[in-house]
């Protein structure tokens, strides 16, 4: 069972880089369905009011918020996280080049971009 925190970085993560360009259907299905199985409806509603209160500084705020609490995680968990996100965003079949560069910003603050990249070449 995850904690209220985890929750909270979960559905950030996949909010804020699934509107990196515009939420689309598949994309909100997929937030939806997360929040679901996680029993993260309280957690979700928070990541959609933090995106929504400025989309255009929503990616910077959530990574200085995401930088704070996930220096502490192991790096196993850091590379599940980054390895959640990359799934998510290939549902659709193709990964824009925004939503890549999102995901190598947050991979460098993690000191995992060589594990994304290895995730990338799968």
């Amino acid at each position: 069972m995850k904690s209220s925190e985890e929750k909270k970085v979960y559905m950030l993560l996949k909010s804020v880089i699934f509107h990196y360009h515009g939420l689309d259907d598949e994309e909100k299905n997929d937030l939806e369905k997360t929040a679901v199985e996680l029993e993260a409806n309280m957690e979700y509603r928070w990541a959609l009011d933090f995106v929504e209160r400025d989309y255009i500084t929503a990616f910077d705020r959530a990574r200085d918020y995401l930088n704070e609490i996930i220096g502490d995680y192991t790096k196993e968990k850091r590379i599940e996280l980054i390895n959640m996100v990359w799934m998510a965003n290939n549902l659709k079949g193709y990964v824009t080049e925004m939503e890549a560069t999102a995901m190598l910003k947050l991979a460098k603050d993690w000191n995992v971009q060589k594990e994304l990249i290895e995730l990338v070449l799968k």
